[in-house]
């Protein structure tokens, strides 16, 4: 799973820490969404994507490998 949180984060000159806080997990937590290496809760990736004012489907990139 690749994500555009990054990319958006930046747009909006936020931290990881400004989004952690925003959303309430851990700036860890960002991080290791920005590398593709924890798959959040629907709820969490809602609030992500509410926070950076997108929608799941635009913020997270699923390749044919991640659905198997």
């Amino acid at each position: 799973m690749k994500t555009r949180i990054k990319e958006l984060r930046a747009r909006y000159d936020m931290t990881q820490e400004d989004l952690a806080n925003r959303v309430g997990v851990r700036r860890e937590t960002i991080g290791f969404l920005e590398k593709g290496k924890y798959n959040p809760s629907l709820k969490l990736a809602y609030k992500v994507a509410l926070c950076l004012q997108t929608s799941i489907d635009e913020l997270f990139i699923f390749e044919e490998d991640d659905l198997k």
